[in-house]
């Protein structure tokens, strides 16, 4: 009699996952279509910003290859793909989580409406400064996906840009930096408790947390000669801070789920 096959961990659905590594907003880089002279080369924006909609605006020196010829033409298009990494927050041996590509097409913006989107995505930038040298320097250019692909630990899985702009974030991913390297520098013991519920050929590895999400915890183990993700599921999908810290409890096997009397996403404490 055959054995059943394991049931895997629930996840978020693929496009949930795009939407969350486009939104969380990582390093990403601008590959030039095949084809297109000899503009091969990856380049980094220097800033990008994922608008409703899926319209992304991305800002380069006004001189560089993909911007010279876009610049100020609001009719002159470039086939490219924007490449998004999705990088833990903690120094693993191995940091990349997931990778997502957007492909389409790079369009140059006259100059109101390349000032208006500056304003708009000043709101969110992390350099909003650097906005005040569009036009001055700098190129700021829309981006409109035309297919997105997504590779992680869950697969790869090929979107629609109607799925992809459909979709929402995950509910935890402007918590999930802080509460990662909370349960790294803080709590050591609670993700030490976790070993018991990894395959026994895993457990000598060193533990290290590296991602969360409403349906459950990752971990990274590091083992001598490779790494090995594993995902742990919660009992319940969580939606907020406090129900996160009962399940993290659950999954520890702790006598007591009530929250942490501090913890990242409520106080502030990291």
């Amino acid at each position: 009699m055959s054995q059943p096959v394991p049931r895997r961990p629930p996840a978020p659905r693929p496009a949930e996952r795009a939407k969350t590594i486009a939104v969380r907003g990582g390093p990403a880089h601008l590959l030039p279509a095949v084809g297109h002279d000899a503009r091969d080369e990856r380049t980094s924006p220097l800033l990008w910003h994922l608008h409703a909609g899926d319209d992304v605006s991305i800002v380069l020196p006004t001189g560089s290859p993909l911007a010279s010829g876009l610049h100020g033409e609001a009719t002159a298009e470039l086939a490219v793909t924007l490449e998004i990494t999705d990088e833990s927050p903690l120094p693993l041996r191995q940091r990349v989580r997931g990778l997502l590509w957007l492909t389409g097409w790079l369009r140059g913006l006259d100059h109101r409406a390349a000032r208006a989107r500056a304003v708009a995505m000043a709101e969110t930038a992390a350099e909003p400064e650097r906005l005040l040298d569009v036009g001055h320097g700098l190129s700021l250019l829309r981006f409109t996906p035309v297919s997105v692909t997504l590779a992680d630990s869950e697969g790869t899985h090929s979107l629609s840009p109607v799925t992809f702009d459909a979709a929402v974030p995950d509910p935890l991913h402007d918590y999930e930096d802080r509460w990662l390297r909370h349960l790294e520098h803080e709590h050591s013991d609670l993700v030490s408790r976790l070993s018991r519920l990894l395959p026994t050929e895993l457990r000598d590895g060193r533990i290290r947390p590296l991602g969360l999400d409403r349906h459950g915890l990752r971990l990274r183990v590091e083992g001598e000669g490779d790494d090995h993700d594993v995902r742990l599921a919660f009992s319940r999908a969580v939606e907020n801070p406090p129900q996160l810290a009962v399940e993290l409890r659950k999954l520890a096997g702790c006598p007591f789920h009530h929250a942490p009397r501090h913890s990242p996403g409520t106080d502030g404490a990291s």
